[in-house]
């Protein structure tokens, strides 16, 4: 298995507190609250899409809704492969903070 690079991690750990609400506009507001800073929409489009690609979110489309002139959202999703690559990076990066904690005394 590939290792999540840093931004797929946050990616996908903001997909899975959203939920049904995982859409582009609501995954960067929370992206910018969590880390201070502003992820523009370029970047953060591309990154779900490889995320798509490499199978770790799946998106649809919702139907379209009056308020946003007849427009569709794109809702994300996480995958099972998504929640695999989630535990094995939050696993690795344990082990490696465990020992660095042994080896700095605590």
């Amino acid at each position: 298995m590939k290792l999540l690079s840093r931004t797929e991690e946050f990616i996908l750990l903001a997909v899975l507190l959203l939920k049904d609400e995982a859409y582009s506009v609501k995954i960067r507001r929370r992206l910018n609250e969590v880390t201070g800073k502003t992820w523009s929409y370029g970047a953060l489009f591309i990154s779900l899409e490889q995320l798509v690609k490499k199978g770790y979110l799946n998106s649809s489309l919702t139907d379209p809704l009056p308020e946003r002139g007849g427009r569709s959202k794109r809702i994300y999703a996480i995958t099972p492969a998504g929640q695999k690559a989630l535990k094995a990076i939050k696993r690795l990066e344990r082990i490696m903070w465990d020992a660095v904690s042994e080896t700095n005394g605590g």
